[in-house]
């Protein structure tokens, strides 16, 4: 009997495992302007995540590609806590850009990424 205690207890806790919540990693499931889109200059940019995001630990950044230039913007979340939109501060110009983001779900984990568009 003692040793079928340990199996009984993994058996047990195998078992019960798939009844613990599934946590994911944020990840980007839409944005505007799309990946490697060609826009007219943009009044805003958004970027839409799978998870609700903790703001503290999140953010959306936009350079000029291969010129290291940040365009100034001021961010903000939406209601739901799963989008940040970005508002350029002066227009865009002609030329690349990409947008570069950092998002921290509330489960914890933090992913990062680039989105490249191009304004006409």
């Amino acid at each position: 009997m003692r040793k079928s205690f340990p199996l009984l207890a993994l058996a047990l806790a195998v078992a019960l495992a798939p009844a613990a919540p599934a946590f994911a990693h944020a990840h980007v499931v839409k944005s505007d302007p799309a990946a490697n889109a060609v826009v007219a200059a943009p009044k805003q940019v958004s970027v839409t995540f799978s998870e609700k995001l903790v703001p503290a630990f999140s953010k959306l950044e936009i350079s000029m590609a291969g010129m290291n230039m940040a365009v100034p913007v001021k961010t903000a979340f939406n209601a739901d806590g799963n989008t940040i939109v970005a508002t350029p501060q002066a227009a865009f110009t002609k030329g690349s850009y990409v947008i570069s983001w950092s998002a921290a779900a509330v489960d914890g984990h933090k992913t990062k990424g680039t989105i490249p568009f191009k304004v006409k």
